[in-house]
């Protein structure tokens, strides 16, 4: 049986060393065109293909990502992946893809999956980050980026980790004023998980904003960032005959499900009886029947900052960092156009 060709067998057909063929087949490496070309076509000759695992094992880098989030019916989130699949491939990375089956996902219960990988680092999207789990990332050097999550556990437990967020802050507070400009009165927030920086962001961001129009949140449900529960939440709000007028939720994945209920079941009018907002801009959110006002996550910025930072990290070039990206107004129609407010 014929042996598989070797990287020396490149190195003597192109007539270079064995380093350049690596470095030729290593995004990122310091090589010359001329090299690379001449060690690319070696290897088309020969039938050769790198051993990923092989060069893993001489570098003690395996450019392998895990990736950690929670199931993906919010439609926010295949966005996500997509996105940051593409970015960091562009990078010389790869992508190992880890699904939780709850929006409460612990990501503890998979640790040492994940780290039997030898991965280089893990970007976590809607997943919980224990102490246990910052701490045995810290001190297996792996650093770790929380996308569109912020953290509660105390500094010293996250040697390693870094964040990514949207101003959710400031997105409430920005909500807040538009319902109040437009002269919404009875203001509802359906949130998402309770623990979730995400949400308790949104939702101080609305309350503090409300408070400098000498309003406050007069009907309050939980979601839970679930289609049915966010359903389940819409209906208790309207279960007496004093409800909102206007409703922040806390995603757009759920703002579709209160839309489904006020105009199906409830059989009211949106925006004329109720107004509802969302937040993250998924695509279903400007289909034709739905046309909801939104705040606006910018993918693009929160996915290039998150593989940037996180690469940096690998590096050792910078210590943790926590980025806050700007989020923007989407107007369409769902509340009020501001010359539809009565004198």
């Amino acid at each position: 049986m014929k042996s598989a060709p070797t990287a020396q067998d490149v190195a003597a057909l192109a007539n270079v060393s064995q380093s350049a063929v690596s470095r030729s087949f290593t995004p990122g490496a310091s090589v010359s065109e001329k090299t690379r070309s001449k060690v690319l076509l070696a290897a088309k000759e020969l039938g050769y293909r790198p051993n990923a695992i092989a060069r893993s094992l001489s570098t003690n880098q395996s450019r392998i990502i895990a990736l950690v989030m929670s199931y993906l019916e919010n439609q926010f989130y295949p966005l996500v992946i997509e996105n940051l699949s593409q970015e960091l491939q562009k990078q010389g990375y790869h992508v190992l893809l880890f699904i939780g089956q709850t929006n409460n996902f612990d990501a503890d219960s998979i640790l040492m999956d994940i780290l039997q990988y030898q991965v280089d680092g893990i970007i976590m999207a809607s997943a919980t980050l224990s102490p246990n789990l910052a701490q045995s990332c810290a001190a297996s050097g792996v650093p770790v980026v929380l996308f569109n999550r912020v953290s509660s556990i105390s500094q010293s437990s996250l040697v390693s980790t870094s964040s990514v967020t949207s101003d959710n802050y400031t997105g409430g507070i920005l909500i807040a004023k538009v319902l109040a400009e437009r002269g919404y009165k009875k203001i509802g927030f359906i949130s998402g998980l309770e623990n979730s920086s995400t949400s308790i962001q949104r939702e101080d961001g609305l309350k503090d904003g409300l408070k400098q129009y000498g309003l406050d949140v007069q009907f309050r449900s939980v979601g839970q960032y679930d289609f049915n529960q966010a359903k389940v939440a819409t209906r208790e709000l309207f279960s007496s005959k004093d409800h909102p007028d206007a409703i922040f939720v806390a995603n757009d994945h759920m703002a579709i499900a209160t839309m489904d209920v006020i105009r199906e079941e409830l059989h009211l009018r949106i925006p004329e009886d109720v107004g509802v907002i969302g937040f993250d801009n998924i695509p279903q959110a400007n289909w034709q029947s739905y046309q909801l006002t939104t705040i606006s996550q910018d993918v693009d910025k929160m996915v290039r900052a998150t593989v940037d930072v996180l690469i940096k990290q690998i590096h050792h070039e910078i210590q943790p960092e926590h980025i806050v990206i700007p989020s923007n107004f989407i107007e369409r129609n769902t509340l009020r156009k501001p010359t539809e407010i009565s004198a």
